[in-house]
């Protein structure tokens, strides 16, 4: 009976394997030095929505703010976010003008989100984000998240779900 049971947890070990989604955090700049505080003002600039082909992901950019809010709430009192897409420029241009502390810059690099129930074509996400001090004038973090779902999702997943564990452990050592 044992065999048995040994055969079949055999068989089904590579399905099992092709359930857990993946994300790599790439860092490429990091001056660790800096700790954001309660009191911190922080705006989160929207990016532009994720778009894979000819397939535009509407909603996208303020799912990925809704992710980066979500990690910050819980140890920030003063958290904005953008309701549209403003260039590089521009979002530290209004940060400025209106006193934030930091702006937190997303950028969707890839946005795929597929039927992969069906399909066998996992969801994927790839995401660069950008903390400047603006009362400092420097760049504190900047990072390439990457994720991809498994292949057994049974449903109802998306790019966006394959976020909150990398962001949260890009921002763990600044909060």
């Amino acid at each position: 009976m044992k065999l048995k049971t040994w055969l079949l947890s055999l068989l089904f070990l590579p399905f099992l394997w092709g359930c857990a989604d993946s994300h790599n955090l790439e860092l490429t700049t990091l001056n660790t030095n800096i700790k954001l505080k309660s009191n911190d003002s922080v705006y989160i600039a929207q990016s532009k929505d994720g778009v894979y082909g000819n397939k535009h992901y509407q909603g996208s950019g303020q799912m990925v703010n809704q992710v980066i809010q979500a990690e910050l709430v819980t140890k920030l009192n003063h958290i904005d976010t953008a309701t549209s897409y403003r260039s590089y420029k521009d979002a530290v241009q209004y940060a400025t003008d209106n006193d934030y502390d930091y702006l937190i810059y997303p950028t969707i690099l890839h946005w795929e989100d597929r039927a992969t129930e069906w399909s066998g074509i996992p969801d994927k996400v790839k995401l660069k984000i950008t903390i400047l001090d603006l009362r400092n004038h420097i760049e504190v973090k900047t990072g390439i998240i990457d994720g991809k779902s498994g292949l057994a999702t049974l449903g109802g997943d998306h790019p966006q779900d394959l976020l909150p564990e990398p962001i949260k452990t890009f921002m763990q050592d600044i909060l």
